[in-house]
């Protein structure tokens, strides 16, 4: 399962990485929007976690 931690900045980038498993809050930070990650989108969601400038996204 993808987590998004207190270091998030609300840059985005996860979201257009894997729209289907992040989105932005009402605080303008992201949260992963699903439970576990279907395997479908396994490599979307590595990406995105790979892309976030402030390693904000762990997978636990």
């Amino acid at each position: 399962m993808y987590k998004v931690n207190n270091n998030c900045i609300g840059c985005g980038t996860c979201v257009a990485i894997c729209p289907d498993v992040f989105d932005l809050n009402d605080e303008g930070v992201a949260e992963n929007i699903i439970g576990d990650v279907p395997s479908e989108l396994e490599a979307e969601a590595k990406e995105a976690a790979e892309s976030c400038p402030v390693n904000a996204i762990i997978n636990e």
